[in-house]
């Protein structure tokens, strides 16, 4: 059987590929993250659109039946447009959890997302659709904070959560991860906002990529759950991401 593609533009599809491991644990997989182009949420959709055409070049090379584009930034830009240039190609996206908030009921929500991502027209249509009239929704910027996750600057992640987050203190009761990367942080982000609930989308692409796969017949259920990870910045990088799936 051939494998699973995952790609964002740093570590954040970690979070992904994770929960995609516990549900598929006989899949084989390729993670593929461009570590040396993030953030893509401050970048072009042409800018996108060609590095991640070349991502998804490389993955259909190396037999992935099924390519996850982890990262909330490329799918609203680009998902669309691969879909039309890979026609062949099964493509499961990532988008903000906000649906995840409104069917919990939750009633005050930060939407905490890439600067691309919080103005996008897709959060938009999402908040259209799943806004309830009780609700309030708060779009919060990250800004750079997935380039500090990729470099590890835990005082800087702290100081720009403690900057962008302790305004909600006391006023929210949940907040959507609306970057992959951002999963890689709750401990953090509890640190700030203890007693907010953090909903992120990783389960539940995971089971979408479980549906395609039975859908076309490509589910594997005897395989070894084989796993290699591409970094286009370093070796470390690579290191690390091992670490991060422990």
């Amino acid at each position: 059987m051939s494998k699973i593609g995952v790609f964002d533009s740093g570590l954040g599809g970690l979070s992904v590929l994770k929960e995609l491991r516990k549900l598929l644990p006989n899949e084989d997989y390729i993670y593929y993250a461009d570590s040396i182009n993030v953030p893509y949420g401050e970048k072009t959709d042409e800018e996108l659109l060609e590095l991640t055409s070349k991502i998804v070049d490389y993955l259909i090379k190396e037999d992935c039946k099924l390519i996850v584009i982890a990262c909330n930034t490329a799918t609203t830009s680009c998902m669309k447009k691969l879909r039309e240039m890979y026609p062949d190609t099964i493509f499961v996206g990532t988008v903000p959890a906000i649906k995840v908030a409104y069917d919990y009921n939750y009633k005050d929500t930060i939407i905490l997302s890439t600067p691309y991502t919080t103005k996008s027209k897709r959060v938009q249509e999402l908040i259209h659709d799943y806004k309830r009239d009780d609700q309030n929704l708060y779009l919060v910027s990250g800004d750079n904070l997935a380039s500090l996750i990729e470099d590890n600057n835990t005082s800087e992640i702290n100081r720009v959560l403690n900057e962008i987050l302790s305004p909600y203190k006391d006023k929210v009761d949940s907040v959507v991860l609306g970057c992959t990367h951002y999963s890689l942080i709750k401990d953090e982000i509890n640190n700030v906002l203890p007693n907010v609930v953090q909903l992120d989308g990783c389960r539940g692409i995971s089971e979408e990529v479980k549906r395609q796969l039975e859908k076309n017949n490509l589910l594997d259920n005897k395989g070894t759950g084989k796993l290699s990870i591409i970094n286009t910045k370093s070796d470390d990088l690579v290191k690390r991401s091992y670490e991060i799936l422990k």
